[in-house]
């Protein structure tokens, strides 16, 4: 029967093939009545069209497991005689092969299985023959049937342990960002998918582009179904629809926000995605990952591991642009520690972290009590400052019931956190929520934690009238208001990101207007010193992010009147010419400032000072240091300035911050001057010598920082013909502004587009007069296509004298050295 089977599809081929207009959509009944007809109790289901041109297989294939028709295959189609070696190539198999553990590859006639991304076998079916048709032989039959034998015994997907289930969770959710974007472009503009749009970006993110907003919504999927897995008890499988009940009270807004995007009315076009992910979770050994969960290996926290591992499947570079990186234990425990002691012995707190003393407070027309030490960790991440915050008070305590009492009156009301990325935002959730019930904690009623899905760096707006999906975005922005409004934070401590192009723009269009965000003001102050205006032909570096979150810590501080900032930064700002205005505004906040150089910047090739390596606390070029800045009560004076560094290999500097804190540490007194109020030591002789020598800015005054393209990879290469074919396809009318973007990978701003950038090259008299020679770096020599459209900043009021002549340009470097 089988055979009959096969010979009979081989027929349906040949009498379609031969009419000479078939698809490759024309032989798919026949392949789904094979598929049926040799597998026992397997369906295979035809995809529309709708579901393929989003991002789904042309056929998927189920059978009966645990009494539930689950997937467990798939089958992606091509014309007949199309090259399948290659196609395993292209964008869209990739992408199966990363999500999809068992598909099979066909033209028809050829079949390429694949198991876990890898090629299991291959089998052709038939060759054309003598006439035209296809024809096969018991032996090509024989190898048909073995692999779609091998093909009928796959089973759902599975996951052995934590790492495995990460990164094929990051496949899913790659395929899911895909297939959402893809929708959304399909979707009417009143559709699910623009409301819930229009909702994050009103009230969370008002710079959102469709893109970040797939990437969100993938997150919230895929870690709200593996938060949900986690905490799911009992036998019954596991799916999408009963994902929510599972979720803990503790996320209120994870809870409403997953029940709506993933529940009855998500599309299908998305939804098979989501139900693949909730089969892999079912069928993982959950007790197992709880297991590793709960299990350390050195100074990695097994649930951040977790998210990191996805995290770098997933997409590496949205790490990179939103400054994600793990703070080592280290680096925490030495803040965390430091800000005990301080709390102690220059505010009172007896009992620093764990301190539950109370102040009156004035709200509205009534006095209210409410705890002295708050402490918010403004980007918050997955947790790990707060989660050490919890560890360092918990050691007081050896009572279980002590302890419970003092979680709910004097823990929970007194920790904070803001988080703008959905992913780690669930994990923190789950990571401390999980510390407080090993403790022995339970939570009760309608209790939540104190950490919130907003960007720290904008006054959210409390939006009413909206749909449920946006009012509950609008109910978690209001209680994160309460914290950004309300309450005297007496310490901010965290790692924040580090990002030079920040995510957190100093200005917004608003009624037509441009006008400064609640960021951008509060930055305003670092653009001048003495009272003066920096003069800083270019002073992007005080939009790096850290800059901004040091900022926002500073005004939180003062606001209160008292309280301590500790963050672990980026190093830059200690001797950087930019940020002496930065500086000079930190010294008149505070009346202490403990710095701690880790160095580790690769950029800078910093080696120890007796040559030696020199390697940083994370896997990043960056140099970084612990900043703590600590504000008394009624300290007028200009703060006293402490530094100290460490040297040498990531372990030892790991073993001393192990082993000290800010009462142990050896710390140099620096004496911050005009002009650029140092944060590093500094031989006084010598900088007095040194500045009495003019100023190279004096002798050359006409001085720019050389071209910033913001783009390289469009407007730099090393051939000039690449340059060429870039502008050519501007310039091509047939090829649309998003092949364009897909093609070369282009993220636009608000400050740039691409279809504004094709529109004034194609006014250009002659774009390729544009295409010029530089010295991209001393001996590199690269083509560039010199011209505002590609280029934020040609420089043009120097380079015009150097481009297409013979003249010659002085390159010096303007950083302040540090003397010592």
């Amino acid at each position: 029967m089988k055979n009959e089977a096969i010979e009979q599809y081989l027929k349906e081929i040949n009498r379609a093939y031969s009419q000479g207009d078939a698809t490759e959509h024309t032989h798919r009944p026949a392949l789904k009545k094979l598929i049926e007809a040799l597998g026992d109790k397997i369906t295979a289901i035809n995809e529309p069209a709708r579901m393929t041109e989003v991002g789904a297989p042309d056929m998927r294939i189920s059978k009966k497991i645990r009494n539930i028709d689950l997937a467990f295959g798939y089958i992606e189609c091509k014309n007949i005689g199309k090259n399948l070696k290659k196609e395993e190539k292209s964008e869209q198999l990739k992408r199966y092969l990363k999500c999809l553990d068992c598909l099979i590859l066909t033209d028809y006639l050829s079949f390429r299985l694949y198991r876990g991304g890898n090629l299991e076998q291959t089998a052709e079916l038939a060759e054309e023959g003598k006439g035209g048709k296809f024809e096969t032989s018991p032996g090509r039959i024989s190898d048909v049937k073995k692999l779609l034998a091998a093909f009928f015994m796959a089973e759902p997907i599975r996951a052995a342990g934590a790492r495995e289930l990460a990164e094929k969770m990051a496949g899913i959710a790659q395929n899911l960002r895909y297939a959402i974007g893809k929708t959304f472009d399909r979707e009417a503009h009143q559709g699910t998918l623009h409301g819930q749009f229009e909702a994050f970006k009103k009230v969370l993110l008002h710079d959102l582009n469709e893109e970040d907003f797939a990437d969100m919504y993938a997150q919230t999927i895929c870690y709200g179904l593996f938060t949900a897995r986690y905490y799911k008890t009992g036998q019954e499988p596991f799916t999408r629809l009963q994902a929510p009940k599972w979720l803990p009270k503790t996320n209120p807004f994870l809870r409403k926000t997953f029940g709506h995007i993933a529940g009855h009315d998500l599309d299908e076009r998305i939804a098979w995605i989501v139900d693949g992910l909730a089969v892999l979770l079912d069928f993982v050994q959950m007790d197992k990952i709880r297991r590793d969960f709960g299990h350390k290996e050195g100074k990695q926290d097994p649930v951040v591991h977790f998210y990191e591992t996805f995290l770098a499947a997933y997409d590496p570079r949205l790490r990179e642009s939103r400054g994600v990186y793990y703070t080592p234990e280290p680096v925490v425990s030495y803040i965390v520690r430091s800000v005990d002691w301080l709390l102690k012995e220059k505010f009172g707190l007896r009992q620093g972290l764990k301190d539950s003393a109370k102040i009156n407070i004035q709200k509205d027309t009534a006095a209210e009590q409410i705890h002295r030490c708050l402490i918010l960790d403004p980007a918050v991440g997955t947790g790990t400052f707060l989660y050490e915050v919890i560890r360092l008070i918990r050691k007081g305590f050896k009572d279980k019931g002590a302890w419970s009492s003092y979680v709910k009156d004097h823990l929970l009301p007194r920790l904070f956190g803001f988080e703008l990325m959905m992913a780690p935002y669930a994990v923190c959730h789950m990571k401390l929520g999980l510390e407080l019930a090993e403790t022995g904690y339970d939570f009760a009623g309608d209790e939540r934690l104190g950490v919130y899905l907003t960007n720290t760096l904008e006054e959210a707006e409390e939006i009413s009238g909206m749909l449920p999906f946006g009012q509950w975005i609008s109910e978690e922005a209001k209680e994160a208001n309460k914290v950004k409004r309300d309450l005297p934070i007496m310490v901010v401590l965290g790692n924040p990101p580090y990002s030079g192009h920040s995510a957190n723009a100093s200005w917004t269009t608003k009624d037509g207007k441009k006008v400064k965000t609640f960021i951008g003001n509060l930055i305003d102050e670092y653009y001048f010193v003495d009272g003066k205006p920096l003069g800083e032909k270019n002073p992007k570096w005080l939009q790096d992010d850290y800059v901004k979150f040091i900022r926002y810590g500073q005004y939180r501080i003062q606001k209160n009147g008292c309280g301590i900032l500790a963050f672990i930064t980026n190093h830059g700002y200690l001797d950087n010419p930019t940020f002496r205005g930065m500086r000079q505004q930190l010294m008149k906040t505070f009346s202490e400032i403990y710095i701690i150089d880790l160095h580790g910047n690769s950029k800078k090739k910093e080696v120890c000072p007796d040559g030696s390596p020199d390697k940083n606390v994370f896997d990043i070029q960056q140099g970084v240091s612990i900043g703590i800045f600590v504000k008394e009560p009624d300290r007028k004076e200009e703060a006293k300035v402490y530094h100290a560094e460490l040297w040498g290999e990531r372990k030892n500097k790991y073993d001393w911050l192990e082993e000290h804190e800010i009462t142990k540490t050896k710390w140099k007194t620096v004496k911050p001057g005009q002009p650029f109020y140092l944060f590093s030591p500094q031989d006084i002789e010598v900088v007095k010598e040194y500045n009495s020598y003019e100023k190279i800015t004096e002798i050359i005054p006409v001085n720019v920082l050389g071209f910033q393209t913001h783009r390289d990879d469009l407007a730099i290469d090393y051939e000039e013909g690449n340059i060429k074919n870039r502008i050519k396809d501007f310039i091509d009318n047939k090829l649309p502004d998003t092949e364009l973007i897909r093609k070369y990978t282009i993220k636009e701003s608000s400050a740039w587009t691409v279809s504004k950038a094709r529109k004034e090259i194609r006014q250009l008299d002659d774009w390729k007069k544009s295409i010029l020679k530089c010295a991209y770096r001393p001996f590199d020599e690269r083509y560039c296509y010199f011209d505002s459209s590609l280029m934020d900043r040609p420089r043009r009021e120097l380079l015009d004298h150097v481009a297409w002549k013979e003249n010659l340009c002085l390159l010096s470097s303007r950083q302040q050295g540090t003397f010592g």
